[in-house]
């Protein structure tokens, strides 16, 4: 690449990166803490990584700082399709020693069959916000939008590669993207619409959970 071309590109890249700030220093855990269950989070390179056998309980690596309003984007990666995971985002959790993580979480489908990686999940509350669970008695309408949800997640998910994922949020509207492609646009109109919380990764109970993650940034709105 010749040298002005160089430059250009990097100042696009910076200008592209303006205002947001990592999640992760690289190097160790510091400003996160393990709560709930019994899967693990270790440092490999520039990766988060999440694994466990026989989790007896869902397990999360939670950020000590909460956050409002933001424009937040991160890389995921399966290891192994063995295990679900998910992204928390506003968390909360419940009082109490190692209380109940719940609230807004980005889902990592590790089933190709249903492809709803980033979803909208309600974790210990309302369950699936967008798209909704159906069965076969659901309204046509519903059922109709879960299929198109599940065809366009088996057409852009990557199973053995990186996954890009951006979540942004302002008062209730949260929006969702997988591999530049929108997923969710709501509005939480609920009586439990969350205004602030932190960010949490999941390894999910089960026999076997390993995923990664990269690339944590966030700027602040």
């Amino acid at each position: 690449m010749k040298p002005l071309l160089a430059l250009l590109f990097a100042c696009s890249l910076a200008s592209a990166e303006e205002g947001f700030t990592p999640l992760f220093n690289g190097k160790d855990l510091t400003g996160w803490k393990v709560v709930n269950g019994d899967g693990k989070f270790t440092v490999d390179g520039d990766c988060i990584v999440g694994t466990g056998e026989n989790v007896k309980n869902n397990t999360f690596l939670r950020t000590e700082k909460t956050y409002k309003n933001f424009d937040f984007k991160f890389e995921m990666k399966f290891e192994a399709l063995t295990g679900n995971s998910g992204m928390m985002f506003r968390g909360l959790q419940k009082e109490g020693n190692d209380g109940r993580v719940h609230g807004y979480q980005c889902e990592h489908d590790n089933g190709k069959a249903r492809a709803w990686t980033a979803g909208l999940y309600d974790e210990a509350r309302r369950g699936w916000l967008f798209p909704q669970k159906t069965d076969k008695k659901s309204a046509p309408e519903l059922l109709a939008k879960s299929k198109a949800f599940t065809e366009q997640g088996q057409k852009i998910m990557r199973w053995d590669d990186w996954n890009q994922i951006r979540i942004r949020c302002e008062g209730n509207h949260i929006q969702i993207w997988l591999n530049g492609e929108v997923r969710v646009d709501y509005k939480d109109e609920g009586a439990e619409f969350t205004p602030e919380g932190f960010f949490a990764l999941q390894v999910h109970s089960g026999k076997s959970c390993n995923v990664r993650w990269r690339n944590l940034m966030v700027k602040e709105l």
